[in-house]
């Protein structure tokens, strides 16, 4: 059995009214999210609005999530940052709240080298005996994780596998050509999960599964089964959905379509706001297309 599995939802981070985390809420969408298809979240990431969401908070989030969903699947903390002590700080927070791993996006903004980038993730994987999962997003750090230094850190045990979200498939092949046996490579994108099933890959950390989880859980299953065009034919109902949610900066859509449908996750934070009333319409008019698999009594 891998140490984490193939279907994780990147969990948004609800607010109440005053803009406090809603730690209760948290919870029950961590369960909800388990009950629609998920087999496990990650708390804490881009979609989590980790940027301003502070220190104790995450922390806070790491340990009353994990103790909601318990047994029932699994939990990873988004534990990067640009800063490697934070990092190891988090990390070690993680650890010490029964994570089962943790996510660790590349330096965003100073820009590392790859040697940079390597001795970082070196260093927080040396400090912990969590799996460690890499997050390649090159559209938000600027600078990309290369091939060859991810098949480098894939030589360290407790390095898993990777959140491949560059949208190449050049360098998920290359990765999953190049690194060692059993490293495991995550769609970091909706719309890339079956193309990257089919160059090798293992699963997805996804947005749309907060509406769509048994529906991505079922395309998964047929390919894993090798019933491929099931597959495929739920792959292409779902393309709409996936472009939609990404119209403007996650989590800014999944987040409205989540209020819309009637789960209650409260606005974002500052700098980030409610979508324009264009954007608003599309979201309501592609989400009149599917069935919503998230539990919403």
């Amino acid at each position: 059995m891998p140490p984490l599995r193939r279907l994780l939802t990147a969990m948004v981070t609800p607010f109440n009214e005053k803009g406090e985390v809603d730690y209760e809420q948290a919870k029950k969408l961590a369960r909800a999210l388990i009950k629609s298809g998920s087999d496990g979240v990650v708390v804490c990431g881009t979609t989590g609005e980790s940027p301003t969401v502070t220190m104790e908070e995450q922390t806070r989030l790491f340990a009353e999530v994990r103790q909601a969903v318990g047994k029932q699947g699994d939990v990873v903390a988004g534990a990067g940052s640009n800063n490697t002590a934070e990092s190891l700080h988090l990390t070690s927070a993680a650890e010490r709240a029964g994570m089962d791993g943790v996510l660790l996006v590349v330096p965003y903004y100073n820009k590392p080298t790859q040697e940079g980038m390597y001795q970082h993730f070196k260093a927080i994987a040396a400090s912990t005996r969590l799996p460690c999962i890499l997050y390649n997003v090159p559209a938000r750090t600027v600078v990309n994780l290369a091939p060859e230094t991810v098949i480098r850190l894939s030589e360290i045990d407790n390095i898993v596998g990777i959140k491949e979200a560059s949208g190449s498939m050049d360098q998920v092949s290359a990765i999953i050509h190049g690194a060692r046996d059993g490293f495991l490579v995550w769609s970091g994108n909706d719309m890339d999960t079956l193309p990257i099933l089919a160059a090798g890959g293992y699963g997805v950390i996804s947005v749309a599964s907060h509406l769509v989880g048994r529906q991505m859980r079922n395309m998964i299953d047929k390919y894993v089964g090798g019933d491929l065009a099931e597959a495929a034919t739920i792959h292409r109902k779902l393309t709409p959905l996936f472009k939609t949610l990404f119209i403007v900066s996650n989590p800014i859509p999944v987040k409205y379509a989540l209020n819309h449908v009637g789960f209650k996750v409260g606005k974002l934070r500052l700098p980030l706001t409610d979508p324009d009333e264009k954007s608003a319409a599309q979201i309501r008019d592609v989400l009149k297309q599917y069935q919503i698999d998230l539990p919403l009594s």
